[in-house]
């Protein structure tokens, strides 16, 4: 009462009258009898009176005031419904402020007071006219909002007068009230299929998104609706609305699954297999009788090259949706693309973590390679929520490999002393998942929880007795020192779960224990009455598996708990106990089945198979709500599986008939366009150069640059800046383009069908390279031009990409990639930008194809194709002091820095106490770039510990020196890497490898002719001697006499192509292309030693 009375006074300081009170609620009485007759029911008549009494004033400012109010007291959740007759009468007003807020009033209440609403129906539909697109979408808003049937046609044609409208706005508003009215008469289905349809082929962004989740609601179902519209939305959705591409995105993927074959079919091995990785090298080159290459259908690549910048999108929905759209329909070795945008999102609100995260635990069930060189980002924070940290430790758990499980579980040793008994429990559960999956740690992890049994914590004891149960049963022979020091432990544990964990041990092995089993009995038989029923029930099994093999020791016990079993409250317990008794005492009545006593109690059990939770949600789309509770949602739509064969892609093609223009060009006009001409001139000049340039791409170029100029030609909805924008690109693209191109005569207009081309896809595919001849550049523009025919800012873009392409031209001084659109590399490059050249978002797309380095983007990092296991000495035991070193070279991508070498360091304590302290010290030379590894506080006798170390070599074979330090004695120390650890793998196809070695002659190419041995002579051995030596990854070759690799150095990312051309008698050919001089004659004199010696 107290917070209602100091509600009442604020609320009447703010203007309203003594007698106002706040809507909904009542006034605090005063007066004793008031107080006492009524109270909290008592009915105020005059409450709100302030706020009529202003509604119906002559002056426009009060109210505007009091609908002012009442919107306030609507947004914080008050009820106003009182007030519905005296606003509604404010509907016809001039003043467009008050009919706004009006408008907003009705929206919220128009379907609580239907009969009132329906009496203004001809000021809504007069209000449909007005000059005003706020005041016609907020009628359209309000009228659809009314939910009485009798209005159906009135709101069918608002909306199908509203979809044709001037204004983008209310066009927006009539694809939301097309929802309305489907869900108030499904009857009207086929004709709000018509105004779709009409809607889906407009070419503003602000309708885009509301189109599509209209297309969701009523007909998900009518993909033939997409057809036409297809490359017009991927093109439109960098500049939709956040959420609007959320729902398009959504839409395409479902879209994409119905249309285009599978990109995975090449890439169906396991690519952690390298028998698979070679034997795939392999069956490529057989006779060519093999399945047809996968060719990716251009729309399938405008769908992925499209999406791809939204990556860095702001809001968290788009980067998921992408996310998703990427994993469900892009090529295996693409997905990496994604993993850099998911792992920056958990930087969010714990919310979007947990959604985050759910994702990732299921994309990292299947591909654990994604997300390993970010595994530190998983690591669990005190300051997380339970349910984050039990899916980071899931993730945790799905990474884990034998490379990284001693990390891994240095880290879970940490969490199970974490004070949320829940997260110690499932640490537990995953420490066990991990001694399942990984058979070099399961005597390892068994130990450990064998400690954790002395742990104070109940919820741990048990929680480890049942692990340890679960995993026994994979190698039960070996263990049974474990068995019975748990058997000890028995009496200190009173979980119940982990007292039936080791009863059920004891049963199942009693064989093995025959000591301590019966002794374990006769205590159970003495405590059997107070113990819990799941522990009841274990005890009845024991004593019956017992009385079975040791009878003469247990018979009596077994009856005796078999007595008590009889007479138990629990009926499960009672009718347990009367099976076991007919069926292992022999009597009379015992039928057969007493024979088979032995095969039906003590027969060998299947050990457990730990898997995870999150292992079968895959079968729901990712990001969606379904996913995310593991349960179909209502509305939920399933994404089907890719065709079998493609359907036609001409569907998708759009037939434009352009104009007949009205100018024409002059014909004795030069090359060189004239300063003084105006913008709009140089535009169509400009085209009609661009069309007749190239040979044997010239009608292509012809059409694509005919539907251009058109399109800016018709495109009148633009603002003056973006007019003024497009024209001044247009001036500089044609007087840099006429310099080089050639003037035809104009072919008279034509209908044409819109369809990307086959280069361009070709281009795309292998990883965007720029096109270098003058045709190749008009073609690819073009292609680009045609599939964003239906853009709005079209015009301005062909002309920026015309540009970029005709500096590239003279671009000799190789510059880093520009980093915003690096997101397949691996590494981060330093960014260059042009100093007078704006990016805007609706560029991205065009520039995917562009390279503006000499490294192109085709070249991707890739996985190592083979990691050698041999380790070097780093520091001896005994000029170590009992501090013994060895490290390796693990081929991973350095976490800590993308230009540093990994490097493994193994440390071993042979004395016979403690080491502590140990560090890295000084290093040399001075400018060496290292990354160390945390301190290690102490390493105990004949304890082992690896950590991980970067190193940047700067491309060289100079070792690393450094102190290895303890707190008593610093060690001087060096690491000489070989010249084949400097490299990272890279994929490429054997197109783009060409490409390359042609850039990569004279001085940067080292060759040598060498005797193969016998056994070095077929593509395996080859491939595998040359991944012993360098980190390289295989290019596929068409040739069998000829075997590529390709790399890149890990600090500054130089090229390294590696050829050996097999030749007659055993003979070959090694060639090495690189910028790095000193580098190549060193590797190949290590690969002349490799593939010479047997």
């Amino acid at each position: 009462m107290l917070s209602m009375s100091t509600n009442n006074v604020s609320y009447n300081d703010q203007g309203g009258s003594d007698s106002a009170v706040e809507v909904g609620q009542e006034t605090t009485p005063t007066s004793s009898n008031a107080g006492a007759g009524f109270g909290l029911f008592s009915t105020n008549f005059k409450k709100n009176d302030d706020l009529k009494e202003m509604l119906e004033s002559n002056k426009d400012s009060l109210k505007l005031d009091a609908m002012k109010r009442i919107i306030a007291l609507i947004a914080k959740g008050k009820n106003a419904s009182e007030l519905f007759p005296a606003v509604v009468k404010n509907v016809a007003s001039k003043n467009i402020e008050l009919k706004k807020l009006v408008y907003v009033y009705l929206v919220r209440y128009a379907e609580e007071q239907q009969d009132l609403a329906l009496l203004s129906i001809s000021t809504f539909q007069r209000a449909l006219k007005d000059p005003n697109q706020l005041i016609r979408a907020s009628a359209l808003r309000v009228l659809s909002s009314i939910r009485v049937p009798i209005i159906v046609p009135i709101m069918m044609l608002a909306i199908k007068e509203a979809a044709s409208d001037m204004s983008p706005y209310v066009r927006k508003t009539s694809a939301h009230a097309i929802q309305k009215l489907y869900s108030l008469d499904p009857d009207q289905k086929e004709h709000l299929i018509e105004v779709i349809d009409k809607l889906l082929k407009d070419k503003s962004t602000l309708v885009a998104g509301s189109v599509v989740m209209a297309f969701e609601e009523v007909c998900p179902d009518r993909i033939d609706l997409i057809h036409k519209n297809y490359r017009k939305l991927c093109n439109l959705l960098v500049d939709v609305e956040e959420w609007g591409q959320v729902v398009i995105i959504t839409m395409l993927t479902r879209y994409a699954r119905t249309q285009f074959t599978s990109p995975w079919k090449e890439d169906g091995l396991d690519e952690n297999s390298e028998t698979a990785f070679y034997e795939s090298d392999e069956k490529k080159t057989k006779n060519g009788d093999e399945k047809k290459s996968y060719v990716m259908d251009p729309d399938h690549r405008l769908l992925l090259r499209n999406t791809k910048p939204l990556l860095q999108s702001r809001n968290t929905a788009v980067v998921v949706s992408v996310a998703q759209l990427y994993w469900h329909l892009a090529p295996k070795h693409e997905v990496g693309v994604i993993t850099k945008s998911l792992v920056r999102l958990l930087r969010s609100h714990r919310e979007v973590q947990y959604v985050v995260l759910q994702n990732i635990a299921t994309m990292s069930i299947q591909r654990k390679g994604m997300f390993e060189p970010y595994m530190k980002s998983f690591y669990v924070r005190s300051t997380d929520a339970t349910h984050i940290k039990s899916l980071k430790l899931e993730i945790l758990t799905s990474l884990a490999n034998e490379a990284n499980i001693s990390t891994i579980l240095r880290e879970f040793q940490t969490y199970v002393k974490s004070q949320d008994k829940q997260f110690a429990a499932g640490t537990i559960q995953a420490i066990g998942r991990c001694a399942t999956n990984i058979s070099e740690v399961t005597d390892t992890c068994l130990q450990g929880l064998v400690l954790l049994l002395s742990n104070r914590d109940e919820t741990v004891v048990a929680e480890s007795v049942v692990v340890i149960k679960k995993l026994l049963q994979t190698q039960p022979t070996q263990h049974s020192d474990i068995i019975k020091h748990m058997a000890k432990l028995f009496d200190n544990i009173a979980v119940p779960m982990a007292r039936a964990s080791i009863l059920w041990l004891m049963g199942e092995y009693c064989e093995r224990v025959p000591q301590i089993a019966p002794d374990v009995l006769r205590k159970m038989a003495k405590s059997f009455t107070s113990e819990e029923d799941i522990v009841k029930l274990q005890t009845v099994n024991l004593a019956a598996k017992l009385y079975l093999t040791n009878s003469k020791q247990t018979k009596l016990l077994t009856q005796y708990i078999l007595n008590l079993g009889k007479y138990d409250q629990n009926y499960d317990i009672r009718d347990r106990t009367r099976f076991i008794r007919q069926l292992i005492v022999p009597n009379e009545k015992s039928g057969a089945l007493g024979k088979y006593a032995r095969r039906i109690l003590l027969a060998p059990k299947p050990a457990p198979v730990l898997e995870s939770t999150y292992k079968d949600r895959d079968r729901y789309q990712l990001g969606t709500l379904s996913h995310t509770i593991n349960t179909k949602a209502s509305g939920y739509l399933e994404l089907s599986d890719w065709p079998a064969v493609a359907p036609d892609q001409s569907v998708r093609n759009v037939e434009v008939i352009e104009p007949v223009k009205e100018w024409a060009p002059s014909p004795g006009k030069t090359g060189k366009s004239k300063l003084s001409k105006s913008s709009d001139d140089k535009f169509y000049s400009d085209s009609g150069e661009e069309k007749g340039s190239g040979s044997s791409s010239s009608d292509d170029s012809s059409s694509s640059s005919e539907e251009s100029s058109s399109e800016a030609e018709s495109d009148e909805e633009k603002s003056s800046e973006e007019s003024d924008k497009s024209s001044s690109q247009s001036e500089k693209s044609s007087s840099e383009s006429d310099s080089e191109q050639k003037k035809t005569t104009k072919k008279p207009p034509q209908k044409k069908t819109v369809k990307p081309t086959a280069k361009d896809s070709d281009s795309d595919e292998n990883g965007n390279v720029a096109k270098e001849t003058s045709s190749s550049s008009a073609e690819e523009t073009s292609s680009g031009s045609e599939s964003g025919s239906d853009a709005d800012s079209h015009s301005g873009t062909e002309h920026k990409r015309t540009k970029s392409k005709a500096k590239l031209k003279m671009e000799v001084k190789s510059t880093k990639v520009v980093s915003l659109l690096d997101l397949d590399d691996f590494t981060p490059t330093p960014v260059t930008r042009p100093k007078t050249s704006v990016l805007s978002p609706s560029l991205l797309g065009d520039l995917e194809g562009l390279s503006l380095s000499n490294n192109s983007s085709t070249i991707q990092v890739s996985c190592p194709a083979f990691v050698p296991e041999k380790s070097h000495d780093l520091l001896h035991r005994m000029t170590g002091k009992g501090l013994s070193a060895q490290y390796q070279f693990p081929r991973q991508p350095c976490l800590y820095e993308p230009t540093m070498v990994s490097v493994q360091i193994s440390l071993t304590n042979t004395t016979d106490h403690p080491l502590e302290q140990i560090h890295i010290g000084d290093r040399s030379p001075t400018g060496l770039n290292m990354h160390c590894f945390n301190t290690i506080e102490c390493l105990l006798p004949e304890a082992s510990v690896t950590v991980s170390l970067g190193v940047d070599f700067n491309d060289s074979t100079q070792a690393a020196n450094f102190q290895l330090c303890t707190k008593e004695d610093q060690f001087s120390v060096s690491i000489q890497p070989a010249v084949g650890e400097l490299f990272l793998p890279a994929t490429m196809t054997e197109q783009d490898f060409r490409k390359e070695q042609g850039k990569l002659l004279g001085m940067n190419e080292s060759s040598a002719t060498i005797t193969m041995a016998a056994e070095n002579t077929t593509r395996q051995p080859i491939s595998r001697q040359v991944a012993t030596v360098a980190n390289l990854g295989v290019v596929p070759s068409g040739q069998d006499n000829i075997h590529r690799f390709a790399g890149k150095t890990a600090s500054s990312g130089a090229v390294v192509l590696v050829t050996v051309e097999l030749r007659e008698s055993s003979a070959a050919l090694i060639t090495i292309n690189t910028e790095k001089s000193v580098m190549g004659p060193m590797l190949l004199r290590d690969l002349k030693r490799a593939l010479a010696r047997a």
